[in-house]
């Protein structure tokens, strides 16, 4: 028996144009993880809360475990776990208390309760915790806790919606060992995610797309369609985010990303790169085929990507810096943090020069965000000096933030103001008065699109038109430095490029960027990276320089991600705790 059935599934909500699911009919195999894949707004959670019987589908029928999730709703509750995206635990409840209160939800008591929290905080390596509230917990413990939840009571199906957005890679390794196990013991489980890498890792994946199914089966087996349309672009000369730009206007190119010092291209056609001379690559670079992936795949269904244009750069005007400062637009100087005995950041130094893109990587509770909210103006240092275009931001943080533009990890968006009044709002802060204010806030309408949702407030949109609306909020002011903290935790792969489109343009335009973020993918587009572990900064360099220096002979070319988890673990355990 298959683990759930759908046939001709569509769901409708009210008021809403076109369907959220639309004729859906698969399978999806009893043990082992499905990956249910898409883009930001393909359905993925309107099917998980159909499968959860929190939705009574329009049309078509659903079987999860063979019952009914409505008429059977008592019955599959003993069968079901289910962790949504924003899962339901109490930050002011311990981690114990926590679980005790989904043990009674459940209804698990007396043997079968304490076995259970014995090996589920064994499992999930969260016993030594059991009295830190949970909003103490970092992003991947978190996590792992919400796990433990919904493995109450022993369920053969479990449903996890996007569970590691805003989780680090090392976390994220963890989750998918626990999980990985679970399924081995016979456990069906379904994997929502946008994340293609992560994707690439089940065995059997439903991809959707505008509430239809585009494909299933495994994902080998849609990247081998893929066969002679992926190449690799090295020993670029020329700056390699205008290759870039230029590539994307190559007719034989429907998508392009950077890695490190080199770009990825999608063809149209098998063999039909553009020539390094085509693109200006200068007479070093060469074209090389590499293998297709997941996400080679999931561009070309999906029509391409979205090429690199960038209303935003185009109507930005050119940042000018004084030659004195070009150097060192971001100042960092034995910035230091502490809370009572807690050390967050110990003597974190680095310079960040006009027009260049750093990372600030590092897992949860490394101290990455301590750091970037003192560089913003946002924290005060214990120690040390931290400056944006040469304004200390200790002696005078309210004229440096009038420099700088911030885009908060979860957008600082006003939930009770329409998208029209946030655009007010944060032009009104920096400092955009009269006609000025008016002109930039309808430049910002037209250049994202707002047009359709300007008297909408933003919990209504998707996560994509979010983070538009939260980067059209940081740029009003046409800004020298720009801060942006996990600005693309789970948007989908078209929406990344999308906002990489407008940083890369923004860039050309002398712009600064500082950003953060736990998609490895995402890094390679950093000039250079800064990894922040246990509150200090344990290395600095491009991506290509990292990858090398955490090369070994079990991995002689490793990805950003397996050199960030390789750099974390040679760290020395007895280093300043963060």
């Amino acid at each position: 028996m298959n683990a759930v059935e759908l046939d001709g599934v569509t769901h409708r909500f009210a008021g809403a144009g076109v369907p959220a699911l639309a004729q859906l009919t698969a399978t999806i195999p009893a043990g082992g993880i499905t990956g249910l894949v898409g883009p930001d707004g393909a359905g993925k959670t309107t099917l998980m809360r159909l499968m959860a019987g929190l939705l009574r589908p329009t049309a078509g029928t659903i079987s999860v475990g063979g019952l009914h999730p409505i008429a059977d709703a008592d019955r599959l509750r003993a069968q079901l776990g289910y962790m949504p995206q924003k899962f339901g635990l109490y930050e002011d409840l311990t981690v114990q208390e926590n679980l005790d209160l989904y043990a009674d939800l459940r209804g698990v008591v007396g043997a079968p309760r304490t076995e259970s929290f014995a090996r589920l905080l064994q499992f999930t390596d969260l016993a030594a915790f059991t009295d830190r509230p949970a909003g103490k917990l970092s992003g991947g413990m978190k996590q792992k806790l919400g796990l433990a939840c919904v493995l109450l009571g022993n369920p053969r199906i479990l449903l996890l919606d996007e569970p590691s957005v805003g989780v680090d890679p090392i976390s994220r390794r963890e989750l998918w060992r626990m999980v990985t196990a679970l399924a081995a013991d016979g456990l069906s489980v379904v994997w929502s995610t946008s994340y293609l890498d992560e994707a690439e890792r089940c065995p059997y994946i439903l991809l959707m797309n505008a509430g239809r199914l585009a494909f299933a089966g495994a994902p080998d087996a849609l990247a081998k369609r893929m066969a002679g349309r992926s190449v690799q672009i090295g020993g670029i000369a020329a700056n390699r985010r205008a290759v870039l730009d230029r590539a994307l206007h190559a007719p034989q190119v429907i998508d392009g990303v950077i890695q490190g010092s080199r770009i990825r291209l999608v063809l149209r056609e098998p063999g039909q790169a553009p020539t390094p001379e085509s693109i200006d690559a200068g007479s070093s670079a060469r074209v090389d085929a590499v293998p297709p992936r997941l996400e080679d795949a999931f561009i070309d269904i999906l029509g391409g990507g979205p090429g690199g244009d960038s209303e935003v750069a185009a109507r930005m005007p050119t940042v000018s810096v004084e030659a004195a400062l070009a150097d060192s637009v971001i100042d960092a100087v034995a910035l230091t943090k502490t809370f009572g005995a807690f050390t967050a950041a110990d003597r974190i130094t680095f310079r960040v020069p006009q027009g260049e893109i750093f990372g600030l990587l590092g897992p949860n509770g490394a101290g990455k965000s301590t750091t970037f909210k003192m560089l913003c103006g946002l924290l005060v240092p214990t120690s040390g000096r931290a400056s944006v275009m040469g304004i200390d931001l200790g002696r005078h943080a309210a004229r440096a933030r009038q420099r700088l533009g911030y885009m908060a990890q979860k957008f600082s968006l006003y939930g009770n103001l329409t998208v029209r009044q946030n655009l007010r709002f944060f032009a009104g802060v920096y400092g955009l008065e009269g006609g000025a204010r008016e002109s930039k806030i309808r430049e910002m309408i037209d250049t994202f699109a707002f047009g359709p949702f300007v008297d909408a407030a933003p919990d209504s949109l998707s996560l994509g038109f979010k983070q538009r609306l939260a980067l059209a909020c940081a740029l009003m002011h046409d800004p020298a430095v720009l801060f942006l903290d996990e600005p693309t935790s789970g948007v989908d792969p078209v929406t990344r490029r999308e906002f990489w489109a407008h940083i890369n343009g923004v860039v050309q335009k002398g712009v600064t960027v500082m950003v953060t973020t736990h998609f490895m993918d995402e890094a390679e587009y950093c000039d250079r990276i800064g990894l922040v572990y246990r509150g200090q900064l344990i290395a600095v360099g491009p991506p290509d320089e990292l990858k090398r220096s955490a090369a070994s002979p079990a991995v002689p070319d490793p990805t950003m991600e397996e050199a960030f988890i390789a750099l974390v673990e040679r760290h020395p355990p007895a280093a300043t705790a963060a």
